[in-house]
This record gives C-alpha cells, sequence and structure tokens, in this order.
C-alpha cells in the first residue's frame, strides 16, 4: 500500500545511531543519509528519518507506531534488544502476542524520540 512513510527526528546522529542498530537484525540498512535525512530499507528506501523543528510529540496514547516485518522470531528478539541497548525503550518484550493469533510473535520498543515500533513475524 505505501511506498515509504517519514518520520522527523530532533537528532539525526542519534537516530542514526539507534536506527542503524535496531534495524539490523531485520535485514534492514541505512541507504541514504546527509544531515538532515537518513532512508533506511532493504533495496529502497522505505522509511525516511528528517531533522524536524517539531517532530510528533512523544504521546503513547496516540495511537501511532511503525510494524516492522521479521524474518524470524530471534530477529524480533534481536531488533528489541538492540533498539533497547541504542538508547531505545522497552515498550513490550518479545514474546507471542495470542490476542492477535496464536503464531503473532512481536517486540515492542520506543526510540529515542518517542515513536512506537515494532517487530513482527508471523511465520512458523
Amino acid at each position: 500500500m505505501f511506498d515509504h512513510v517519514s518520520i522527523g527526528v530532533r537528532d539525526i546522529a542519534k537516530a542514526k545511531a539507534f536506527y542503524d542498530a535496531a534495524l539490523k537484525p531485520l535485514g534492514l540498512t541505512c541507504l541514504s543519509a546527509d544531515e538532515t535525512s537518513l532512508g533506511y530499507g532493504h533495496k529502497a528506501v522505505g522509511l525516511w528519518i528528517i531533522a524536524a523543528e517539531r517532530p510528533v510529540a512523544d504521546d503513547p496514547k496516540s495511537g501511532l507506531h511503525f510494524c516492522f516485518a521479521a524474518p524470524s522470531t530471534q530477529s524480533v528478539a534481536a531488533f528489541h534488544n538492540a533498539a533497547i541497548s541504542a538508547g531505545g525503550r522497552d515498550n513490550g518484550k518479545p514474546g507471542v502476542r495470542k490476542d492477535y493469533g496464536p503464531d503473532y510473535y512481536a517486540a515492542y520498543a520506543l526510540d529515542p524520540d518517542g515513536y512506537r515500533l515494532e517487530a513482527y513475524h508471523g511465520g512458523k
């Protein structure tokens, strides 16, 4: 449905360190970088991170979150560990979310700006 999504952050260098680490276990890399923007994806950019004067406020009740497809349950756990180690905050440890389905394995983290991130694997 979407070609890409963009989010604004306060500190592009801090965001790069975080997203490089958190997205690596999911097979996503920084494909484009300069002093004002970063682009992450596999072969093409799907997530743009832009330096912004007024990024979206850190509001856990906003409903805004981004879910990344993970190739395995191990990569979901690695995403969570890397996100926390790189300055993110825990928002849900890796595990099956039975209320979403018997094979819905996910983990949740908040990035340094408060964006809610999820890594999800649903296959066996």
